[in-house]
């Protein structure tokens, strides 16, 4: 085990990915002369979407990452399995393959059919709340694991652990960090972008969106009902905003603000079509989401865009201890602006002339307009049916 705590303590530390880290460890237990034929690595998550994150090994083929969703603990594959067993009880198991009766989780069985002579599982000690990551190993060898290769297995697992934990560590950093932030700023941050006052000026388009009457829904509806709704709707505002480009900042309780990056003036014709193209997608969505609602008896639900060109400054505001990495400057007061707009006129999508002027796509003119805060009226476009 020497070489392989001396690559851990020097090269494998560094390897940037669990899968590679995996693969490379691997390789060295096998030049050790420890006769594994598979091993997997489970690994609690804090997550939105996904409950587990597991890695698996088989000699001769490239590691797997295999996602467990929400509710994996309530199937047939985990209930009864030695993977339960020791997650949930803190302790070691071992299976004789050949030894199995009819009472033995299937997985078992599965490992033994497909040519596995002993498993071994445990869990790894870390310093993180919750279940233990837990670490199993099956080989192929006709006698099984002698006692020496439990022995060694054992101290495998305790000195890859201090890895294992800063792959857990970075993972809910990086989860955290793209979930409530976005991956672009996400990773900015994580990058040390977090200097109150530090900011950059770029060029972008931007969005701005709501729902119409959200207030009037906050008084008629459950608030079951209402975050279902709300949920239902941000989430095909995201998804349009994904397919073309665009990356959400923030959510301000109905309305999303968002952007699509354009630092170099000679993409923004790209950018602002990508813009339109996510502004076409989210009413075909909702048109869709409509027609579902009405089969049910609930009203339609209704929504406007605003969409505005223009340098914006794009980093910290706040307090030295409690920041909010956003978009501010005139640009995002007019995308807001003619969001509201869209109210009085009756049309789900605004844009500006800065807009309509880089775009490739054809807007129709509604004439000019008084913009709340702004004190010439300007000239506002609309999408062409």
């Amino acid at each position: 085990m020497v070489p392989i705590a001396r690559w851990l303590v020097h090269e494998g530390r560094l390897v940037p990915t669990p899968r590679e880290f995996i693969e490379q460890l691997m390789n060295r237990v096998q030049a050790a002369g420890i006769p594994l034929w598979r091993m997997y690595i489970g690994l609690q998550l804090i997550h939105p979407q996904l409950q587990a994150m597991g890695y698996m090994w088989r000699r001769g083929q490239p590691v797997e990452a295999v996602a467990r969703a929400y509710g994996i603990q309530f199937t047939p594959a985990y209930i009864g399995s030695p993977m339960q067993e020791v997650r949930e009880q803190g302790r070691k198991v071992r299976y004789r393959l050949n030894e199995l009766s009819d009472r033995h989780h299937h997985v078992l069985h599965e490992l033994k059919d497909a040519g596995g002579t002993d498993y071994y599982a445990l869990p790894m000690l870390i310093r993180r709340d919750g279940p233990p990551p837990v670490v199993t190993f099956a080989t192929d060898l006709p006698s099984g694991f002698s006692d020496q290769d439990i022995a060694d297995l054992d101290r495998l697992v305790d000195l890859m652990g201090a890895v294992v934990e800063m792959h857990i560590e970075r993972s809910v950093a990086e989860t955290v960090a793209n979930t409530y932030l976005g991956p672009v700023v996400g990773d900015r941050v994580l990058h040390g972008a977090m200097r109150r006052g530090e900011g950059e000026q770029i060029n972008a388009v931007l969005w701005f969106s709501d729902l119409r009457d959200f207030t009037g829904m906050n008084e008629r509806m459950s608030a079951a009902d209402l975050l279902e709704l709300l949920n239902n709707y941000l989430q095909l505002v995201g998804d349009a905003l994904k397919a073309h480009g665009g990356e959400i900042l923030k959510f301000i309780g109905d309305g999303v603000m968002a952007y699509f990056p354009a630092e170099d003036a000679l993409f923004l014709p790209i950018v602002t079509s990508s813009a339109v193209g996510a502004a076409r997608r989210l009413m075909d969505d909702i048109e869709a989401a409509n027609e579902a609602r009405a089969t049910g008896g609930h009203d339609p639900v209704r929504f406007g865009v605003g969409l505005h060109v223009g340098p914006v400054t794009f980093g910290n505001v706040g307090t030295e201890d409690r920041l909010d990495f956003t978009v501010i400057g005139p640009a995002v007061n007019r995308a807001a602006r003619l969001e509201s707009l869209t109210k009085e006129l009756g049309v789900p999508v605004l844009a500006s002339a800065e807009f309509n002027e880089v775009c490739t796509v054809p807007m129709k003119s509604l004439g000019k307009h008084v913009l709340r805060g702004i004190p010439q009226p300007v000239e506002v476009f609309t999408l062409s049916e």
